[in-house]
């Protein structure tokens, strides 16, 4: 096996030249150590799903969401300000290096969740830390969200028969321009904080530990928008974005819709985890602004000053659907009416939405490239996102959106303890 030199950090200890089987030094040391406290604490634009109460989990105490639980950060934690995801090959030589690997990002994320002072490694070593965020490092409710994608159960590592029941590669839906380069991967690395510096500083320590054991496939950037003025933030159409979800407060709504199936439907391992689809979609946003207003609230089917559906007054107010049958005032054709007609026989169709607004400049023709990260979290990707996008096949808005990348991904259960690593109940 070639031995590629890399840097690494063993837990929060220092920094030091290993060779690819060494991710983790001494790995029993670090998942003892390294937490430094860290147990403290579709191509739908805007898929509506059944109204509920708004996102509430608990805020995080200092900056801090808790890394230790059933579940892993990042799923039901509410949406911070800044975001990346990275879609990484694995590269790992056998399973046992990529036990290794899962182990080592489970160390980086629990350390850089939970913050403290990088070691000193004297001032003939590399530092031990970029610096990217100061001397001291500031949790800034960064959390870390790995899952893993369908190409990771081949032939390399023995995983076939533990691949989860419902995974597979994202397929080409109608009105898609995927470009396979920005599709798909092994890993998926969410990664999300309330500033973009603690993004990247956390990108970069993550991806030096575990270099030679993955590389990145393809990366982009997200942010939220602040409330204007108030609600729900807005996408850059201009519609406020993810008014309504599940309500993550219902243990049981829960269960049904977002983490993995217990009825054995589903290898034991899974239990605690829960599908994970990214759609990469560009907005044509010259052509839109370009639209009349009226156009645009028919088409999404709410106003876009308050947010309300085109039969209420507020934001949160329930679509009338039952008095409004021939769509007078809000279009049969419409994004939310066609996303979500809550009818019985589509409620088990409803899913976790967490959207980020990106910004990738101009294009080669010289026109703006930006439009939305749609991320979700569903027990079921059949079930529920591949039915709602069946469902938005040919809407009007297909004229000024063109999804591109993203894939589909198994988020994994939490790390329990301090003993235990993300992957650990699918490798063992």
């Amino acid at each position: 096996m070639t031995q590629n030199r890399n840097a690494s950090t063993d837990g929060n200890g220092p920094t030091r030249m290993v060779g690819r089987r060494g991710f983790l030094g001494a790995v029993g040391a670090s998942l003892g150590t390294a937490a430094l406290g860290a147990g403290i604490g579709a191509a739908a634009v805007h898929a509506d799903a059944a109204p509920s109460a708004a996102d509430s989990s608990a805020a995080p105490t200092g900056g801090r969401f808790a890394f230790y639980g059933e579940h892993q950060q990042g799923v039901l934690t509410p949406p911070q300000a800044a975001a990346a995801f990275l879609a990484l090959d694995v590269t790992a030589a056998d399973r046992a290096e990529l036990s290794e690997l899962f182990q080592a990002i489970t160390s980086r994320a629990r350390f850089l969740a939970a913050g403290g002072a990088p070691p000193s490694v004297g001032i003939t070593a590399p530092p031990s830390d970029s610096g990217v965020v100061g001397p001291d490092i500031s949790p800034d409710g960064l959390t870390v969200t790995l899952s893993v994608g369908a190409s990771l159960f081949d032939d390399r590592y023995g995983l076939a028969d533990r691949k989860p029941a419902r995974l597979m590669t994202m397929p080409d839906f109608p009105n898609d321009a995927l470009r396979r380069d920005m599709c798909d991967g092994d890993l998926l690395l969410q990664l999300r904080a309330d500033h973009a510096d603690t993004v990247i500083h956390a990108m970069r320590d993550i991806t030096r530990a575990t270099r030679g054991g993955m590389a990145v496939r393809w990366r982009t950037d997200g942010f939220i928008s602040p409330p204007r003025p108030t609600g729900t933030p807005r996408n850059l159409m201009g519609f406020k974005d993810g008014t309504a979800n599940p309500n993550i407060n219902d243990p049981a709504e829960m269960a049904r819709l977002v983490w993995a199936a217990t009825d054995g439907s589903e290898p034991a391992w899974t239990a605690g985890g829960s599908y994970h689809v990214v759609r990469l979609i560009r907005m044509l946003v010259e052509f839109w602004d370009r639209v009349s207003l009226r156009e645009q609230e028919n088409m999404i089917g709410r106003s876009r000053g308050v947010g309300a559906p085109l039969t209420g007054v507020n934001e949160t107010d329930t679509p009338d659907y039952l008095n409004d049958p021939n769509g007078d005032a809000i279009p049969t054709g419409a994004h939310i009416r066609l996303a979500n007609p809550r009818t019985p026989a589509t409620d088990s169709s409803r899913l976790l939405r967490r959207g980020y607004n990106y910004n990738a400049g101009t294009d080669t023709n010289g026109q703006l490239d930006m439009g939305l990260i749609f991320t979700t979290f569903n027990q079921d990707i059949k079930r529920q996102f591949a039915a709602v996008q069946q469902r938005l096949v040919d809407e009007a808005l297909t004229d000024y959106i063109s999804p591109f990348g993203g894939g589909y991904y198994f988020a994994l259960p939490g790390a329990r303890d301090s003993n235990d690593w993300l992957g650990r109940t699918l490798m063992n």
